[in-house]
């Protein structure tokens, strides 16, 4: 078996609307030359051209899929929903929530984009791959049930989850969000719900602003936040994974384990100031892997969240991908000199790793 990879070149066809980066245009706000929200097409579609002129993406299984279907968005959204999102999306588009402009066809784009996830893991959870890369646009850890936000319009993980629970009712899931925003939607919708163990690492006070804090537990503690300060660095999201990442995932012990992953993180990403690198990224597949084949059988599938560098994001994209498949197949990260000079100086790790020893010694009461 190898790494599925799922793609398709509509969900790159997504129209953010008429933003000037998180803006509405109007009033003071001018339109800019190449308009649009962040969540732009460009990051996903050079990640792939990347894999392409590499020889990566022929070492992969290649599949499309098909939308999600109704019953299948309503495992987790609301009829009245998918209602509202469908008859907007049929005209000239609109937006529904914070930070979600779509425009025609916006619905069933968003539904591939779910689609792309739910085949993944139902591919794993069937033998048919030993593990899986969902290349999903737009993305989906923002979207509660009934509220899209953050450029998330359906929750494509948690339907993803939802789905494969239809055919297996008593699946543990674990899912691990490596986005530099908290997860906010992933985390309402599987707060109650023990059988689901939710992880978020995310820059602290970036999006949600009212989110994402270490003290919101879940039912049998299945909620996990791990909020850094900004300019945390490589070792610092080392240190998260194996202090308090892998002991939580081996306490509960998953079935499956699900990755938001997100590229938002970088060093020079627009959205964020977290100093991770394509070195920091890889790490964390190897890691992420290593746990699904300690507690799982490998059953691993990583989703596409945000990310929003042109330039950096399919240099990060190329090696998780190239880790998850055990390929050798390398595209060097152009900035990596520079970068490794701009990690946080030894005075200030020592500051972060007392801070990520007392987080994971709460985590682990």
């Amino acid at each position: 078996m190898t790494t599925g990879f799922y793609w398709d070149e509509q969900c790159f066809w997504f129209s953010g609307g008429n933003y000037a980066f998180t803006q509405p245009v109007g009033g003071l706000v001018q339109p800019l030359a190449a308009g649009g929200i962040p969540e732009s097409p460009e990051t996903k579609r050079r990640l792939k051209n990347l894999m392409d002129v590499t020889g990566l993406t022929r070492t992969l299984v290649n599949n499309s899929a098909n939308a999600a279907s109704t019953e299948t968005l309503l495992r987790v959204h609301p009829q009245s929903y998918l209602e509202s999102f469908f008859n907007a999306s049929q005209g000239a588009g609109g937006e529904l929530g914070l930070r979600t402009p779509f425009g025609h066809g916006g619905y069933e784009q968003a539904a591939l984009s779910t689609g792309l996830a739910c085949r993944a893991v139902t591919d794993v959870m069937a033998g048919r791959v030993k593990n899986a890369y969902s290349l999903s646009r737009p993305p989906g850890h923002h979207c509660l049930p009934d509220f899209p936000n953050g450029f998330c319009l359906f929750a494509n993980i948690a339907v993803a989850v939802q789905a494969a629970r239809a055919i297996q009712p008593e699946l543990k899931v674990a899912i691990l969000d490596w986005d530099v925003h908290h997860g906010n939607g992933t985390e309402a919708i599987f707060l109650e719900d023990p059988s689901t163990l939710t992880l978020s690492i995310h820059q602290e006070n970036n999006y949600p602003l009212d989110t994402g804090a270490a003290n919101v537990r879940g039912v049998d503690n299945s909620n996990v936040n791990i909020p850094l300060p900004p300019g945390a660095g490589h070792k610092t999201y080392l240190r998260v994974f194996s202090n308090i990442v892998r002991p939580a995932l081996d306490r509960f012990k998953p079935d499956l384990i699900v990755v938001a992953c997100g590229f938002d993180a970088s060093s020079i990403d627009p959205l964020s100031r977290m100093l991770a690198t394509v070195a920091t990224f890889a790490a964390l597949t190897r890691s992420i892997k290593q746990a699904a084949h300690d507690l799982c059988g490998d059953r691993l599938v990583l989703v596409h969240e945000g990310g929003y560098s042109e330039v950096y994001v399919p240099f990060c994209g190329h090696a998780t991908i190239a880790t998850l498949a055990d390929s050798l197949i390398d595209a060097p990260d152009p900035f990596m000199t520079t970068f490794e000079r701009r990690q946080p100086a030894q005075r200030f790790q020592t500051v972060f790793d007392e801070y990520i020893d007392e987080l994971a010694e709460f985590h682990a009461k």
